[in-house]
């Protein structure tokens, strides 16, 4: 099999490029991003392009298979129409030009982020994504095209995604020495390991599976345990407080997240992940607790 990737420099691809060139049924990876690729490999080719470039479908000639992980994430100082223009016309350059270059299996990346809230969610939940959360809506709207477009597309949706590599706006809220004050119960999060999150689409590039798939350990956290777990004598900021300091800082100097990002923290988010257990034969390796751990 021939692999094509996109976002090859971003954090996943790191944990992903190595397993994929590990792989003995996988004959030679190609990878694309706007920057250098870090990772180095006999079996691995990387163009420095952006995903929209005129050269994608001479680079995607002779490839089986497509891993579409290129994203923007976090906007900064991105306007949305830059981003959505990146994210969602982007992604549908990519998919058409592979599709037109024959390439048979599809697999994109999206995220939890496209159900909003909610517990113990199953793929047949509706995508309601955090209104004002460029990221999820641009990833709901991507995956509610790729249904209508190419439906035979593999659309997994991993949850939060910890580890050695995860994003350093993750680990900066992980470390915060302070938590938002809720009321009790408080609100149920998953993550998954990054290495869990790479042997799935691994899994995905084998079979025949199709549709959505969620990705997630089967544990539960809060974030006023691990915070408290980490800094005993932490304290509760009140959440008008919280959304306040955002509001400020995204306004002033773009700083942090998205202040609709913040809603979702007032809510649970559980996924059912039956269907990858199922249909993949895959079962996460490490609990959302030694995922938490591994990304101090």
């Amino acid at each position: 099999m021939k692999v094509f990737v996109t976002g090859s420099a971003s954090r996943l691809a790191q944990v992903l490029l190595p397993q994929l060139c590990a792989h003995r049924e996988i004959r030679s990876v190609k990878g694309l991003d706007v920057v250098s690729t870090p990772f180095k490999h006999a079996k691995l080719r990387t163009a420095r392009l952006n995903m929209r470039s005129s050269h994608l479908p001479e680079l995607l000639a002779g490839c089986d298979a497509l891993i579409h992980l290129a994203f923007l994430v976090r906007p900064g100082r991105t306007t949305q129409s830059t981003m959505q223009t990146n994210n969602l016309e982007g992604s549908k350059y990519v998919f058409d030009s592979a599709k037109a270059a024959g390439i048979a299996r599809l697999v994109h990346v999206s995220s939890a982020a496209v159900y909003g809230n909610g517990s113990n969610l199953d793929e047949h939940s509706p995508m309601q994504p955090l209104p004002g959360f460029w990221y999820a809506e641009q990833k709901a709207e991507l995956e509610s095209w790729l249904q209508q477009t190419h439906p035979d597309a593999l659309r997994f949706r991993p949850h939060i995604i910890l580890g050695p590599h995860a994003q350093p706006i993750l680990k900066r809220i992980l470390r915060l020495p302070f938590y938002i004050r809720l009321p009790d119960p408080q609100p149920l999060l998953q993550c998954i390991h990054e290495d869990d999150v790479a042997r799935a689409i691994i899994r995905g590039l084998f079979g025949n599976v199709r549709g959505p798939i969620n990705l997630a350990a089967d544990d539960f956290f809060t974030i006023r345990d691990i915070v408290k777990t980490h800094h005993p004598m932490s304290v509760g900021v009140p959440f008008a407080v919280a959304k306040s300091i955002s509001q400020i800082a995204w306004l002033i100097a773009r700083r942090g997240e998205q202040p609709a990002w913040l809603e979702g923290a007032k809510k649970d988010l559980t996924l059912n992940c039956d269907r990858a257990k199922k249909l993949l034969g895959w079962n996460v390796s490490r609990s959302s607790q030694e995922a938490i751990e591994l990304t101090f």
